[in-house]
């Protein structure tokens, strides 16, 4: 593993970020798109994460998703929007936020000073996030923001993490990694989900697997046996480096108290979520 040192930024993020994605795992949030006539799973998943950019093709949502395989993503998009539009799509995913917050923390905790207060907090954090260079993040600021505390946290949770994300992609870009490299690369810690599943989720073949390892081991980043190199972690270290940097401006806007205590509030929510069974056990490893 890199030994960079997380910035109070990431562990914010580590604690506001799965307020947003527990939605994608969530039978609330696929009973919602599957109404609209969308195939519940990968189109789901490409359809509500896209919808605020409209109706993209293929190629704007590889882009700005960064490690699908481009051929996965054409089987769902641009097919999706003739079965519902983004508008729609939109309004969906927000009740199926709703439905799925309201099942996973219990009404009290909707309804608590503490949900009014996180959710103030992450919007506040949000003013300072930039929209150049940043598609994902600023398609989401143009939505309103909803009214009911526990949906204006899902809603700063979402810019949050597409913010994070879209500067993410930016580093990934001047490591010189593909997508696909990037999460063959993140594969070689051990502490990433496997390789089948990374496959199996991104739509990529053990060929194009094996040939994007063999090429990371060309450059000095995987050694023969496909463990990290010297050279790998370094780069990998540098991204995760360059990627909270990119994303310190909201967490310097807020300031350190606040954002501690943001991450404090968030982090119970979450906890809550993990102790309801919000994720599933995901199987960590090279294998």
């Amino acid at each position: 593993m890199t030994s960079y040192e997380a910035s109070a930024g990431r562990h914010c993020h580590d604690a506001v970020g799965p307020l947003h994605s527990c939605v994608y795992f969530a039978p609330e949030w696929q009973d919602e798109l599957a109404a609209l006539g969308l195939e519940r799973g990968a189109m789901a998943y490409f359809a509500g994460r896209a919808a605020p950019l409209g109706a993209v093709g293929a190629g704007t949502v590889t882009a700005t998703f960064y490690n699908f395989n481009p051929a996965h993503v054409e089987r769902y998009i641009p097919a999706a929007w003739a079965l519902a539009t983004p508008e729609a799509v939109l309004a969906a995913r927000l009740r199926g936020a709703d439905r799925t917050l309201r099942r996973l923390l219990g009404e009290e905790a909707l309804t608590s000073k503490e949900m009014a207060e996180a959710a103030e907090l992450a919007m506040r954090a949000t003013e300072a996030c930039r929209r150049e260079a940043r598609p994902l993040y600023a398609a989401n600021a143009d939505l309103p923001v909803p009214g009911e505390p526990h949906l204006t946290l899902w809603h700063a949770a979402t810019l949050l993490r597409e913010h994070r994300g879209d500067g993410h992609l930016a580093a990934l870009a001047v490591a010189g990694l593909s997508g696909i490299e990037a999460l063959v690369l993140h594969n070689a810690t051990g502490k990433a989900p496997t390789s089948a599943l990374f496959m199996r989720t991104r739509g990529w073949s053990a060929r194009q697997w094996a040939d994007a390892r063999d090429g990371l081991r060309e450059r000095g980043l995987l050694d023969e046996a496909g463990e990290l190199t010297k050279a790998g972690a370094a780069l990998r270290g540098e991204a995760e480096v360059l990627t909270d940097r990119l994303d310190a401006a909201p967490y310097d806007h807020l300031g350190a108290a606040a954002t501690a205590r943001l991450t404090e509030l968030a982090g119970g929510f979450t906890a809550t979520l993990r102790a309801a069974g919000a994720f599933p056990a995901v199987h960590f490893g090279k294998g």
